[in-house]
């Protein structure tokens, strides 16, 4: 990712923050109202902010991946890598289940983890609509009513009024203004900084939705995973099993000595040692994915999953090196966390330049209240303030220093999760391709192993081998059983990863956070009455 500078200080005029994507409508603008776009229109100190650019080298792999190789078995299909497919919303649909995608939707509506997102975008919503009041006069209005005793003793003027009544009351009714003009723009860039954080919440919220989804399906292709372990070790069982009854009645008869049985009888007990620590990992994916889902362990939602119940999509979505960076949620989030850190340096300057304000009440003063609203009892006074701060030990200056580190913060921040993105496709594409080898490796491997095993037991009966060579046989097959169908969830794990590494397609999804108001943020979208306060939607609930 190339470099980003340090931010420049510079003065600009116009009606809105103009970066990549996010200029102001004509429609909102043409609807203002004068007042509103005179300040608009006021100069705007700080840098604008620009989306960076990605440079020409950054690429995922130094040449273009092809299709990997196949095997005979189930996960074992050939897979090509497309530039010109897209990845759709519901990604997880091309496994082609019912049962998950049905319990994906039940999840993503009953996901506490998306729910806290999208309470927090609404947070950061209201956060944006309440800096954009800031833009408008304050007016409060009041009324009071005093009533007062004079000292009948108290000599002077208070003395005479006080023999002639010592009580009295006064009422007044007043509305007060005050309005603070955004001459260098410090109230907009704030605005704008509030803008940025509504982009950061939206996509915390497809941050949330992507890793649900794919923690889902991880676990469900986990569990069937362990689950096919199980049967291979139970098969083993089995047939160790089988060669401990043989070799007892050999002993019977005569035919073997004690030791190889207690031998073959200590190789079944280590292989039956290893179906409890299977059968907990078992027990804690069946936990996860109703976790997942939002339930409790006791409840049991959801079905129980095999690795036959998804099919291993074929043709997988590449998107090119430019698109990636529009599409990963943790790039949207860190470049919506420079953009905010952007328009904090304009707020830290317009800190240090002078304020102006204007301040007045309007209102009636009577004594009697039925003679409060009379012609002269009104009275009213206007107030404008200067006001620059002279010395502050450096404060002011100090607090514009810490908004352009916070912004170097952001922009290395920005850069590295770029660059982990690349590495994290890079990596996923390398994966896919090396584990299409590894699982025909491992189908080969299995198929020799039984076949192995088959002939060393026949030998064994006609007394052409001893009991180690076939134990051996039955570990090797052991293991190549438990390998294989460990090599065929990788292949699917690992295409999980892809989607996930390439954004999880929220873009054509409808219902994402970023799509659901239809509008470009703009200063402007969030200063009432322009700003549009529509619900948030939560998928699986409309």
């Amino acid at each position: 990712m190339q470099v980003i500078g340090a931010p420049q200080l510079s003065f600009r005029f116009g009606v809105c923050i103009k970066t990549r994507g996010m200029s102001l409508a004509r429609p909102a603008c043409g609807r203002a109202s004068p007042v509103l776009l005179v300040l608009l229109s006021a100069c705007m100190v700080g840098p604008d902010f620009k989306q960076p650019e990605v440079p020409p080298e950054a690429e995922f792999t130094a040449k273009k991946p092809g299709a990997t190789v196949s095997a005979d078995i189930k996960g074992g299909a050939s897979q090509n890598f497309s530039n010109q497919r897209d990845i759709p919303g519901e990604w997880w649909e091309l496994f082609q289940s019912e049962p998950l995608n049905a319990y994906v939707s039940i999840a993503v509506a009953n996901s506490p983890g998306i729910a806290q997102a999208e309470a927090a975008l609404r947070q950061a919503q209201e956060n944006a609509y309440a800096a954009g009041g800031a833009l408008y006069p304050i007016i409060t209005g009041a009324a009071s009513r005093n009533r007062q005793k004079f000292p009948i003793r108290g000599g002077g003027a208070s003395e005479i009024v006080a023999n002639l009544n010592p009580f009295f009351s006064a009422y007044s009714v007043s509305l007060a203004l005050s309005y603070s003009l955004d001459i260098w723009g410090g109230t907009r860039r704030n605005i704008e900084a509030q803008v940025a954080g509504i982009q950061f919440a939206q996509f915390q919220v497809e941050a949330a939705h992507l890793t649900l989804t794919s923690n889902l399906l991880n676990a469900v292709i986990l569990e069937a995973s362990i689950k096919g372990q199980i049967r291979a070790t139970r098969e083993i069982i089995k047939v160790q099993q089988q060669q401990l009854s043989i070799l007892q009645t050999q002993l019977r008869l005569g035919g073997v000595n004690e030791s190889q049985v207690l031998q073959q009888q200590a190789t079944l007990e280590q292989t039956k040692a290893t179906l409890p620590p299977l059968q907990q990992q078992l027990v804690v994916q069946k936990n996860l994915i109703n976790t997942l889902g939002g339930f409790y362990p006791t409840q049991n939602k959801v079905k129980e999953f095999e690795l036959s119940d998804l099919k291993l999509p074929r043709e997988l979505p590449l998107s090119l090196p430019s698109e990636l960076v529009a599409q990963r949620p943790d790039i949207r989030s860190a470049q919506a966390q420079l953009w905010q850190a952007s328009a904090n340096i304009g707020v830290a300057l317009a800190n240090q330049l002078p304020s102006f304000q204007i301040t007045g009440n309007v209102g009636n003063e009577s004594d009697v209240f039925n003679r409060l609203f009379y012609p002269g009892t009104g009275a009213w006074a206007l107030t404008t303030g200067f006001a620059q701060t002279i010395f502050d030990a450096g404060t002011l200056n100090s607090r514009r220093k810490e908004a352009i580190a916070a912004f170097d913060v952001a922009a290395a921040n920005y850069r590295q999760v770029v660059v982990s993105a690349f590495g994290d496709v890079a990596n996923t594409i390398s994966a896919l391709e090396n584990d299409a080898h590894a699982l025909k490796a491992s189908l080969t491997a299995e198929r020799s192993a039984r076949r192995s095993l088959r002939l060393t037991q026949q030998q064994y009966n006609l007394g052409a081998v001893d009991l180690t060579t076939l134990l051996l046989a039955v570990q090797t097959y052991q293991q190549a059983k438990i390998n294989l169908v460990q090599a065929q969830a990788t292949r699917f794990t690992d295409t999980v990863a892809l989607f996930f590494a390439l954004g999880g397609g929220w873009w054509n999804r409808p219902l994402a956070a970023p799509n659901r108001d239809g509008r470009p943020l703009t200063i402007l979208g969030a200063v009432p009455p322009f700003s549009n306060r529509q619900s948030l939607v939560v998928p699986g609930n409309e």
